[in-house]
């Protein structure tokens, strides 16, 4: 199972990760910066999700598998 991690702090507001895996990721409506929907999507998600996190300008967001 993927597990998400993502450093709010880090992110930027750049919204990469909502346009490749909208049902893992949204952002914030006042901030910008990203929510996480989802810390341990399904298998149908890994493509997705490990785009997000190569898109991610910020380098905010962590895919980690066992």
């Amino acid at each position: 199972m993927t597990r998400i991690l993502v450093d709010e702090e880090k992110c930027v507001g750049g919204g990469q990760c909502v346009m490749a895996a909208p049902a893992v990721f949204d952002q914030d409506d006042d901030t910008g910066t990203v929510v996480l929907l989802d810390p341990e999507p399904g298998p149908e998600y890994d493509d997705d999700v490990r785009q997000a996190a190569r898109l991610c300008p910020a380098v905010a967001i962590t895919v980690a598998t066992p």
